[in-house]
């Protein structure tokens, strides 16, 4: 079936092949594009099993014509290989406790999302996770679960994919749903909520090598094609304030943990990401991986 320029691969038949390739990372199901036998480039679904630092031979039960996909071919809008959940339907507020929100956090890891510690408690991390969640099902970001989440949650969409020839190993940053993905051996390993470049003209004043200067730009998260660079362990003082765990990728712009993260374009132009996420991704994410950024967020 094609949608645009997508196509949905239907996983179905006895015939299956496996192919070996390398990912780090994450827990549960994920989908991946493979190389076929064949050499040429075909989608798959990983449907069982925990993704972890080594080998992991991704089972299509795809028919032998799969193989002959086209290189284009993308990740499938709709993600059908994740284990099946049966949604709690009990309508979740921030604040809440117990095994319901446990239930969230899991399937929220699982699929890729970084909920925190899966606790039973709906806090800040959990928050940001469901946020990110919504924005890729194309549900407007709200601190509520409730029934259309939950629908989502049973039978979720993949992220869309933003270079579908990129590297195996890359990372796509939305600026329209203001959403970053880390993908690894092609499979989306880490989905976060971010703040941009709230594109708003700003001068500021800040002591800077020993005397008070002048700073002015645009607060704009250029778009391009770039690799990640240099980077901080802890909180690194820019001449524009703090950033945790920064991965720079474009000059001063960077990748990194804020203490803010809001619903919308906030930052002087760096890619702000939940505390929790920027934990994490310094040991996700080397140097000299491509870094993409898309599109444009609409107020």
């Amino acid at each position: 079936m094609m949608r645009g320029r997508r196509r949905l691969l239907v996983v179905a038949g006895a015939a299956t092949f496996a192919t070996a390739f390398a990912v780090t990372g994450v827990s549960g199901p994920a989908q991946a594009r493979a190389t076929a036998p064949t050499g040429t480039v075909t989608t798959g679904i990983i449907t069982t099993g925990t993704i972890t630092t080594g080998t992991v031979l991704l089972a299509s039960a795809a028919s032998a014509a799969s193989a002959a996909l086209p290189a284009r071919s993308a990740v499938p809008a709709r993600a059908t290989g994740y284990p099946p959940f049966a949604a709690p339907g009990k309508t979740l507020k921030l604040g809440a406790k117990g095994s319901v929100v446990k239930a969230l956090q899991a399937r929220l890891k699982e699929l890729g999302y970084v909920p925190g510690s899966v606790d039973g408690r709906y806090g800040g991390a959990t928050l940001t996770a469901v946020w990110a969640f919504q924005k890729v099902q194309g549900i407007t970001p709200t601190s509520t679960v409730a029934a259309r989440t939950w629908r989502a949650l049973e039978n979720p969409r993949a992220p869309k994919v933003l270079v579908p020839r990129g590297k195996a190993t890359r990372v796509e940053v939305n600026l329209t749903k203001q959403v970053m993905v880390l993908y690894r051996g092609g499979v989306p390993v880490l989905i976060s909520h971010i703040s941009s470049g709230s594109g708003i003209p700003y001068t500021e004043y800040a002591t800077w090598n020993g005397k008070r200067q002048r700073f002015s730009g645009s607060a704009r998260t250029p778009t391009g094609d770039y690799k990640t660079t240099w980077r901080v362990k802890g909180w690194h003082r820019s001449y524009l304030g703090q950033l945790y765990n920064p991965i720079f990728f474009n000059g001063g712009i960077a990748l990194h943990g804020a203490l803010s993260v809001p619903l919308y374009p906030a930052s002087h132009g760096c890619v702000r990401l939940p505390m929790n996420v920027a934990e994490l991704l310094p040991g996700m994410l080397g140097k000299g991986v491509p870094v993409h950024v898309r599109g444009a967020f609409r107020r």
